[in-house]
Formats: C-alpha cells, structure tokens, sequence
C-alpha cells in the first residue's frame, strides 16, 4: 500500500509521529509537510498548500494519511478530482475542544474556529486514529457542547457518525533507540536528579513545576535538576528564575544538543514530577519512565494508560 501522509505540522511529536511510522511500517509513505510554525495558520491554511502539492504528485496513494492539524475538509475539496476514491484517515494527536485556553480567547469565543475545523475533518474522514483512550472519550464528550453552541442546524446526529468510524491507536515511539545509551546498572542519585523533559510551553504548567522547585529548595531539600524540552520562546520566565535560585544544581537548561545527549540525561535522572493541565498521550512521559525515572504523575488525562493496573501508587 502507498500512503500519502499530510502533517502542515512537522516538528516535536508531529514530526516523532510521521518519521517512526515510516521507519517501522511495511507500506510506502510519501510525506507532503509544512514548517512547524503558525499553527493557527497552519490549520486554516494549510490545506490551499498541501492539496498543491498533492495535485503535483506523478501517483495515485492507496490511503491518505492526514493529522489533525489539517482542514481535512478543504483539502478533500480541493483535490477532489484525484481523490474522490482515495479513503482518507485523520490521526488526532490533540483537539482543540479540550485544550486548555487562555481567558481572552474563551472570552472572545476565538477557540471554536480550530474546534470546528477538528469536527469538520473527523466527519470528512473515512476513519478517524485518536492516540489515546482519554483523547477519544474526551473529543466525544465536549463535541455536543460545541454543535449545540451554535444557533440552529447543530447535527448533533453526527456525533454518533464519528464515534461509529473511530478508535484509540496509541502514539508509536522507538523506545528501543534509547538501548544504546542505557548504563550498566541503574545508579540512584544523592542527591536526587528531578527531570523536566517537556515542551516549554503553557499547558505543560512550567510554573507551578517551578514553584514546586523553588518551594523544594527553599524547605531545605537537595536536589539537583535537569531541564529539557523544546523552547517555542527565547527564554520562559519562570524557568529563567528558576535557573537564577538553583545556580549550580542546574545540570542542563535547554534543549539536548543530541539524541545521544537526550537519552543519557533521561537514564540518569531519578523522578519526574508532571504538572501538565494538558496531555492527550504524553510521549517524553512514556519515554522517560521507559529510561527508569520514576514518574510522578497526576492521576488525570492520559497518564493512568501508561501505568499498568495494579503498580500505580496513589498520593
């Protein structure tokens, strides 16, 4: 099967997601992406370039392959006369119906333009790919909430229509790439190595896992700490303080430099305390538990998949 995979999103897990199914699939995949940037443009516009590219392409795809971050619908539309009888599939790695945003967008109600967009591609999709079970149920129930905002002809039947079409495909992660970097023996810091390998960004909460750090520092605790992540900003401030109050416990500050880099801060660290408001799978999770960190996770969103049932220990 050749399968055309549409990603107007190709960075971070995106990008993870698309390059590992590839690698591991027995099927041909041929990539059409955009920059990860603008991704508010990118899931308004990106459909106009991607259905370009697409209509330049010399083959006809078994299958296509679309994230979330794609206007489905327009796409479709816009290539209709190539493929009309091409199945596509949509793999949600988030939704904006559940993200969590900030008080002017709520206010201004902005946030129903990328939900919809959401809905309109799920319905469009012959089948729709969500990457964890608290996703699925999630998507499902704020949908009613979004249709039956709007003023009349809300087809709420559709709903129905989509969770028909749907089911749970968890994230596919090389884990097996973190072997070559993994010690002789697991080594139990003193003091203590706390890892932060996340996005910097809002709805991971860098700031109340910054106060923990702090308030943690100031009781008198020894630690040391570890701050990975992809920046989307120069500098986060509350991050930057952070740095400033531990000084020397500092033992990384920024994005690793390598994958090799990546992995050995990962199999040295002992706990990993989440604060995230948001996590539809949560890939640096799995992996750093995979690399024996110890997690510590909020007992919400996607985190109970990843502990089988009988080992979590709840606070």
């Amino acid at each position: 099967m050749h399968i055309v995979l549409l990603e107007p999103f190709f960075t971070g897990s995106h990008k993870a997601w698309a390059e590992q199914l590839s690698r591991f699939s027995n099927h041909e995949i041929t990539f059409l992406t955009m920059e990860g940037k603008f991704w508010k443009w990118r899931m308004h516009g990106g459909a106009v370039t991607l259905a370009r590219k697409f209509n330049e392409l010399t083959f006809q795809p078994d299958l296509i392959l679309a994230s979330d971050m794609l206007n489905l619908s327009s796409f479709l539309a816009l290539t209709r006369h190539r493929t009309a009888n091409i199945p596509a599939a949509l793999y949600c790695h988030e939704n904006q119906m559940v993200y969590p945003w900030g008080e002017r967008i709520l206010r201004n109600n902005n946030w129903r333009h990328y939900a919809f967009i959401n809905y309109i591609s799920a319905l469009s999709a012959e089948h729709v790919l969500f990457n964890s079970s608290f996703h699925f149920n999630a998507f499902f129930a704020e949908l009613p909430q979004l249709l039956t905002s709007y003023h009349d002809h809300q087809e709420t039947g559709t709903i129905e229509t989509i969770r028909n079409k749907s089911s749970v495909l968890p994230l596919a992660l090389d884990l097996k790439s973190f072997e070559q970097y993994k010690p002789s023996e697991k080594v139990f810091n003193q003091p203590p190595l706390i890892l932060w390998n996340h996005r910097w960004e809002e709805d991971k909460d860098p700031k109340t896992f910054a106060l923990l750090m702090q308030d943690l520092h100031h009781a008198g605790y020894d630690f040391n700490i570890a701050l990975l992540g992809e920046q989307t900003q120069k500098s986060l401030e509350a991050f930057e303080q952070l740095r400033s109050t531990l000084g020397q416990k500092n033992l990384q500050f920024g994005y690793a430099a390598s994958f090799a880099d990546y992995a050995y801060q990962l199999w040295r660290a002992d706990l990993l305390p989440v604060t995230s408001n948001q996590d539809f799978f949560g890939g640096s999770v799995v992996e750093a538990i995979y690399c024996g960190c110890y997690p510590l996770l909020p007992n919400r969103l996607a985190y109970p998949e990843h502990v089988p049932s009988g080992e979590e220990q709840v606070l």
